[in-house]
């Protein structure tokens, strides 16, 4: 399914009156990993700025140890600290890297801002190696924007 395609369905999402911002999270995600091949775990984080940490949210994909995440730490702490986009092609390469697990190949963390502020991010690992584009950048800036309107 297209990226195009799946604009829609992320919003009718957002829409659903019959379910609360985390349902709509949860179900955000497993949108993305049932209709995008490579995206094998998919997630939601949100900072803590008094304790400076990342707290995992709603997610589809193995369980994950990393409930807390200081900011700094791995790519989802770097992102936190950096307010960009961070697109790791082979984690291996990475020094800053967390290891979820030893399928991971690949990640893509996209900030998620409230009224100009960070407030979380969209993490997506995938077991392919150097899989994501500047489409699923656009894409997943795209799915930030539609959440963004929950808060």
């Amino acid at each position: 399914m297209s990226f195009e395609s799946l604009k829609p369905e992320v919003s009718a999402i957002i829409n659903n009156t019959n379910a609360n911002r985390d349902e709509k999270l949860k179900a955000i995600c497993q949108l993305l990993h049932d209709n995008i091949s490579y995206y094998n775990w998919v997630g939601y984080y949100f900072a803590n700025h008094e304790t400076q940490t990342l707290h995992l949210g709603p997610y589809v994909g193995d369980t994950t140890d990393h409930t807390v995440i200081p900011f700094g730490k791995g790519i989802c702490g770097q992102v936190a600290v950096s307010n960009e986009n961070f697109v790791v092609p082979d984690v291996k390469a990475q020094d800053n890297y967390i290891a979820c697990s030893i399928t991971v190949k690949s990640e893509i963390v996209v900030p998620l801002f409230v009224n100009g502020q960070n407030i979380g991010q969209i993490d997506i690992d995938s077991h392919v190696l150097d899989p994501f584009t500047n489409e699923d950048e656009a894409f997943l800036e795209f799915v930030n924007l539609q959440v963004a309107t929950l808060f």
